[in-house]
C-alpha cells in the first residue's frame, strides 16, 4: 500500500471514530469536501500543510496521527 493509501484510510479512520461527516471535516480544516473525500481515497498528494490542518480538525497530535499508520 502506497503512502497516499495509508494516510487517506488512517484519516477516514479518526474521522469515523469521533463520527465527523467528510464534510464536517472539510468544514473545520477549511478545504473542499470533495479533496477530503479524494485524500481518503488515496487520490490527492497532500501537502505538510493541509496535512497539519487535518490532524487539527480531528484533534489528535502529529504522533497519535503517525502511530496508527501501518
Amino acid at each position: 500500500m502506497n503512502i497516499k493509501l495509508k494516510v487517506g484510510k488512517r484519516i477516514r479512520q479518526l474521522r469515523k471514530e469521533i463520527q465527523l461527516s467528510q464534510e464536517a471535516l472539510a468544514l473545520k480544516a477549511e478545504v473542499d469536501r470533495t479533496y477530503v473525500t479524494d485524500v481518503e481515497a488515496g487520490n490527492r498528494n497532500v501537502s505538510l500543510e493541509i496535512l497539519e490542518r487535518l490532524v487539527k480538525a480531528l484533534e489528535v497530535s502529529f504522533e497519535k496521527f503517525f502511530k496508527g499508520i501501518e
